[in-house]
């Protein structure tokens, strides 16, 4: 039997152990509450004499859930049935991204030799089946590891709004939306995402090569050999009249949909511009500059420095970067 003495130290040892983890839990919820309190909204009440606005917490919807077990974002990817404790396969140490793409089975070939660029940098691959073909694809060896969705002739904006919201992917930095038809034989989705990262950039675009696209709308996405990132191009001609004083598109702050690129903190804006009824998305990239302009007073960009093609040929090769976006 043990001197009474020594059980009441192993006594107070464990007391103070309790304590101490129970200190560094209500530190923890302490914390919590500080970055909900900057979640806050304001009410304007008009009365006969003034205006007064009070201040009120935004309501999260678990507000009645016990602390800790509330998860407030998700992820795509996929566990296994059994071994709830395996980690995701998935994850890049330096850059966390998913791809997504409105496919086809007539594009599988490419869109193989695309999954597989950021399949081997262990970024997410999300396929949109917009032509109701799943099974086509079973055949291809990465299929089990990507995520399928499908719904017939919808195109990858009608897709992005439903099934990309901020909050399921808040986990990736970077967002890659893109059309199924680019060729990516020169494109490094890592390299591309060190320059978004060096540059400070948050929505951007891969350059296209001129001497390999047949169908170049806008000279700003033109790939430019003498730097990897550019941010506006110069042009005197009264239909452009581009400067340094030019503030918006065609002269800089500019992307096309067909391969945008989006940050984290881009992406939770541009979802909420993307409207409900969204088809083809025409006229939407000339408005992706409002999601730049105060990113947490960071800046906004393209990017034109690392290689892609696309086909109508367009190779991405540079990095177009206009660091804010401007709309007067």
């Amino acid at each position: 039997m043990k001197p009474p003495r020594r059980r009441y130290g192993l006594l107070a040892v464990l007391v103070a152990l309790i304590v101490l983890a129970s200190l560094q839990i209500q530190f923890h919820h302490l914390k919590e509450d500080r970055l909900a309190g900057d979640r806050t909204f304001a009410t304007t009440t008009t009365t006969t004499t003034t205006d007064r606005v009070h201040w009120r917490r935004k309501r999260t919807g678990a507000d009645g859930l016990p602390r800790g077990i509330v998860h407030s974002h998700s992820d795509m990817y996929l566990r296994p049935l059994w071994d709830s404790g395996a980690n995701p396969k998935n994850k890049n140490d330096n850059h966390n991204a998913l791809l997504a793409m409105a496919v086809g089975i007539s594009q599988m070939q490419n869109v193989d030799i695309m999954a597989h660029k950021f399949l081997n940098q262990n970024y997410t691959v999300m396929l949109f089946h917009y032509d109701g073909n799943v099974d086509g694809w079973r055949n291809l060896e990465w299929s089990d590891k990507a995520v399928h969705i499908l719904a017939h002739n919808q195109t990858k904006w009608w897709f992005a709004k439903r099934f990309l919201h901020p909050d399921v992917v808040a986990i990736y930095g970077f967002i890659f939306l893109w059309d199924e038809d680019l060729g990516v034989d020169n494109f490094d989705p890592r390299r591309y995402l060190d320059i978004m990262v060096s540059e400070g950039l948050e929505i951007t675009q891969p350059a296209l090569d001129p001497d390999l696209s047949t169908d170049i709308h806008h000279r700003i996405t033109i790939r430019n050999k003498m730097t990897k990132v550019h941010r506006r191009i110069y042009d005197n001609r009264a239909s452009m009249n581009c400067s340094d004083e030019s503030k918006g598109p065609p002269c800089t702050g500019w992307v096309e949909g067909m391969a945008p690129v989006f940050s984290r903190d881009a992406w939770r804006c541009v979802w909420h511009l993307i409207q409900n009824d969204l088809i083809h998305g025409w006229g939407l990239d000339m408005k992706l500059g409002y999601c730049a302009q105060d990113i947490l007073l960071k800046t906004y960009s393209l990017i034109v420095q690392d290689g892609l093609t696309m086909f109508l040929h367009i190779l991405f090769v540079s990095t177009i970067a206009c660091k804010r976006f401007f709309y007067l």
